[in-house]
């Protein structure tokens, strides 16, 4: 008499599924916090981008820093950061003259900061 079982036991179903749920509590995390660091490194590239234009702009304008806020839709002064990036550029007052400015992106709880009175440094915090 042969036997015409095909197909997995219930433990079988279960085992898989086990494994999958391990495999998925490791995985997310990771996959959250790659995306976050992408967030911040788009953040930390555009005040960058932001830093050569203003020397640009200052350059051209006798050493005047521009300053107000900047979207993808709303340019600064031909300035445009990357998609879901806004940067607010603010001038410091005094001689020399200069700017800080700071990044959020709308994805991320992390702002990054930089200027011509931090000497470049970028911090995101």
């Amino acid at each position: 008499m042969y036997s015409n079982k095909k197909g997995f036991t219930l433990i079988e179903l279960l085992i898989v599924v086990v494994i999958i749920g391990i495999l998925a509590a490791i995985a997310i995390p990771k996959f959250a916090s790659t995306k976050d660091k992408a967030y911040v490194a788009a953040m930390k590239s555009d005040l960058r981008n932001l830093a050569t234009y203003e020397e640009q702009y200052a350059a051209d304008n006798n050493g005047a820093y521009f300053g107000g806020s900047a979207t993808m839709a709303t340019p600064l002064q031909g300035f445009s950061p990357s998609q879901n990036v806004s940067i607010t550029v603010t001038n410091v007052a005094g001689p020399p003259s200069s700017w800080t400015a700071t990044a959020t992106h709308s994805q991320s709880a992390k702002t990054c900061d930089n200027g011509v009175t931090a000497q470049g440094v970028i911090t995101c915090t």
